[in-house]
């Protein structure tokens, strides 16, 4: 509508304004008012339940709730704290090998680095060889001298002295037990240690069974054989066979007896962890040691020497020297030379030319 001011509102403009006009007519009086003092109700009431709280929580005698008291709990436990020393690098760990015990080496056998040169005999029967042909203080200053004898030809292989002591010894009556042998007491047997240990020498047990059988007779040795200093020595001369007696007939062993005895020894050696044992082996026919290309020579334990010991004119003893060492094969060689029987008797370099050079000098 066109007024002096000019355009009224437009129609529907009016329309607008009229309707606010009714609205505000059935608003009741003092409306506002009572919606100002609602609010500010809510407000009030709504701080007194915060301020109710936070005195319920200040104070001993308020209990919270299950729930409430939980989640205090969790709230006023603090965070575990790690006590762990934070790991720092390390070299990678170090191998140590585990130490194993071992035994000391064994002790090395005499031979081939050294000769042995060698008393026969017994002190209680002059007859018997040099050992018991001198008084103990002659016998072992003669000899010392033939030692320096050999000494004097051939250095190269130094000599070790020996006392070779006859038990049992084999004799021509069958004594208490019938096997025509005689044990030697321990007070001679440890008479003749006592030499030999004062000598600085090898004390060599040589067995003469008569007819008793080699397994006993070593038997009853074997507390002397614990000694590393003491060797063994057979002689099948006089292994007799039954219904004879010793010096009417040349005895006899066969190889298997005698392995029989390197068993016993090496067994010795490796319990008592001695050095290697020296087994004499006496010959000087065929029929003395029969099979004797299977006598073992194999054990390391077991130094195995054979002597040519028969006596008699060079020819002879150098002819049965190359039957029963040289042609045998033998592992080691020896040979026994006689003061009263070998005219002339060998010299020093006669002994020492011999093919081979012998391990074991012997003199009866």
């Amino acid at each position: 509508m066109f007024t002096a001011r000019g355009y009224s509102y437009s129609q529907k403009r009016r329309r607008r304004h009229r309707a606010a006009i009714r609205a505000k007519r059935r608003r009741p009086p003092g409306a506002a008012l009572l919606m100002a003092l609602a609010v500010f109700g809510l407000c009030g009431a709504a701080f007194t339940i915060v301020a109710s709280m936070s005195s319920a929580t200040s104070t001993e005698a308020a209990a919270p709730t299950p729930v409430a008291e939980a989640l205090m709990a969790l709230a006023t436990v603090a965070p575990p704290t790690s006590t762990t020393v934070p790991l720092r690098p390390t070299a990678p760990p170090t191998l140590v090998p585990t130490l194993v015990p071992t035994l000391a080496p064994r002790p090395a056998g005499l031979l081939p680095e050294h000769r042995i040169l060698s008393f026969y005999g017994n002190p209680l029967a002059k007859e018997m060889g040099i050992l018991g042909e001198l008084p103990s203080e002659q016998m072992l200053a003669r000899l010392k001298q033939q030692m320096a004898a050999y000494a004097v030809t051939d250095a190269s292989r130094p000599f070790v002295p020996a006392l070779e002591l006859v038990t049992p010894a084999a004799q021509g009556w069958a004594g208490e037990d019938g096997l025509y042998r005689a044990r030697m007491k321990p007070e001679v047997i440890e008479q003749v240690a006592n030499w030999a240990e004062a000598n600085d020498a090898l004390l060599i047990l040589d067995v003469q069974i008569g007819l008793s059988t080699v397994p006993e007779e070593v038997e009853a040795l074997i507390p002397y054989l614990r000694r590393p200093y003491v060797h063994l020595a057979l002689d099948p001369e006089f292994a007799i066979p039954s219904g004879h007696i010793p010096g009417e007939v040349v005895g006899t062993l066969d190889a298997s007896t005698i392995d029989g005895v390197v068993r016993t020894l090496s067994e010795l050696v490796a319990s008592e962890h001695l050095p290697p044992k020296i087994l004499v082996v006496h010959r000087f026919t065929d029929s003395m040691v029969t099979n004797a290309w299977e006598i073992a020579h194999s054990d390391p334990n077991v130094q195995i020497v054979v002597t040519m010991d028969g006596f008699g004119p060079p020819a002879l003893k150098l002819a049965q020297y190359r039957s029963y060492v040289h042609d045998q094969g033998v592992q080691y060689s020896g040979i026994k030379l006689f003061y009263h029987h070998d005219v002339p008797l060998l010299t020093p370099k006669d002994v020492l030319g011999l093919d081979p050079s012998p391990d074991l000098v012997i003199y009866q």
